[in-house]
């Protein structure tokens, strides 16, 4: 039986250049809300969430992907992944041990394949939270993370082989889709020209709340990448925004679940107008779409983040 330690995706940190316009970015507009904030460094929830911060803004005089942090279902699931990692040849980054970040917990880092941060994590604090209501238009959680790798298949394999990912769909040969619990993907791993971020994805309440929210980035001034839209694989809607720092955003909602892992056979999509928009209402990928989820090359890979 394959070891499945991951249940979610708790949060992203980004290193930024502009920090302060990019907290005021995603405090102001997007809908997170600062839950704790000291030196240069921004941890940001949702009030519909018990997970302490969803995403975390870091101040760089360059920009960075952090880390990516999944949460284990238990602390000795963190040990024997740790384990597991270290009799692979997975570089760890840090041994399993207390967490120093709000919530605290039991924890490891390591990098990946392509030479990512990733955290993983059991016995993190939760926080009070309370259900959205009706029009509330800011992100509910974070949905899932999209990375740009050289080699998908070999990224696709360190994630299904050390973390127990398993492949809901493809796009093409371009990207693939990989979940860790119901949501059809918490992780999708795309072809680019280099590694770096592709996106991060923020589900909202419903599609009256997406649309909403989608509307008020628009009515300020941000103009979409590509979007409002619903994607094939998935089966969710989009709306993709850039960031003060340039990296892809996301508004999703009803994103599709696979409750019969068993049952379930992946699908192979194609990128034909109708499989990538199923309405129609987002138009082709736009010139500026497609250099923005490239991004540009991570200068992370392989170094520790300072916090």
């Amino acid at each position: 039986m394959r070891h499945r330690p991951i249940t979610h995706l708790r949060h992203v940190g980004l290193a930024v250049p502009g920090y302060r316009r990019a907290v005021e970015f995603y405090r102001g507009l997007w809908g997170l809300e600062v839950v704790a904030e000291d030196s240069g460094v921004a941890f940001l929830g949702t009030p519909a969430d018990p997970e302490q911060y969803v995403l975390r803004l870091r101040q760089d005089d360059r920009k960075r992907l952090d880390l990516i942090a999944f949460a284990a279902r238990s602390a000795a699931d963190v040990d024997l992944l740790a384990g597991r990692l270290g009799r692979a040849g997975v570089r760890l980054e840090r041994e399993p041990g207390p967490l120093d970040t709000p919530g605290g917990g039991h924890g490891l880092r390591f990098f990946d394949l392509d030479g990512r941060l990733v955290e993983v994590s059991a016995g993190v604090a939760g926080r009070p939270f309370r259900e959205l209501e009706e029009r509330e238009s800011i992100p509910r959680r974070l949905s899932h993370v999209v990375l740009n790798s050289t080699d998908v298949v070999a990224t696709k394999a360190f994630y299904e082989r050390h973390l127990g990912f398993l492949l809901s769909d493809w796009l093409a040969e371009q990207i693939c889709f990989l979940r860790s619990g119901p949501e059809h993907h918490v992780l999708a791993i795309s072809r680019g020209p280099h590694a770096s971020l592709n996106h991060v994805s923020f589900e909202l309440r419903g599609l009256e709340e997406y649309m909403r929210g989608s509307g008020r980035l628009m009515r300020a001034g941000h103009r979409p990448l590509w979007g409002p839209g619903r994607h094939g694989p998935g089966d969710n809607t989009f709306t993709y925004f850039a960031d003060p720092a340039g990296n892809v955003m996301e508004y999703t909602t009803e994103l599709a679940r696979i409750e019969d892992d068993e049952a379930w056979r992946p699908r192979r999509f194609g990128t034909t107008p109708e499989e990538l928009d199923q309405w129609g209402t987002a138009g082709l990928l736009t010139d500026a779409m497609i250099p923005a989820m490239y991004n540009d090359p991570d200068e992370g890979l392989w170094r520790p983040s300072p916090v």
